[in-house]
């Protein structure tokens, strides 16, 4: 489990995959510590967006090309679902300018 905290917000905790994936799409190297600054909290904020706009469209085109007996995919753990509550850290910690920094849960 990594924990990404800031002083401006909650917790947010992930298994180590789900994390490393967010570290990839924020541009970030997966390292057991590490932080992301408020000066490259706009970018990493804005990186994920994108994926999630991008994993949402994927979602409805394979809905409409794949479905199921019962005419729906299905349910699965979206991007949107695990970045989101990310997103919602960085967010909060840009307005307070507060860093977000992550390490192995409990650290």
């Amino acid at each position: 489990m990594i924990t990404f905290q800031s002083d401006a917000a909650g917790d947010v905790m992930m298994f180590d995959e789900v994390a490393h994936r967010m570290m990839d799409l924020m541009g970030k190297e997966h390292t057991q510590r590490g932080v992301v600054t408020v000066e490259q909290m706009p970018e990493c904020i804005a990186r994920l967006k994108a994926a999630i706009a991008e994993d949402r469209a994927k979602a409805v085109a394979q809905t409409h090309n794949e479905e199921g007996e019962e005419g729906f995919l299905a349910a699965r753990v979206s991007l949107a679902q695990r970045a989101i509550p990310l997103v919602e850290l960085l967010e909060r910690s840009l307005a307070r300018e507060k860093p977000v920094l992550w390490g192995v849960a409990g650290f």
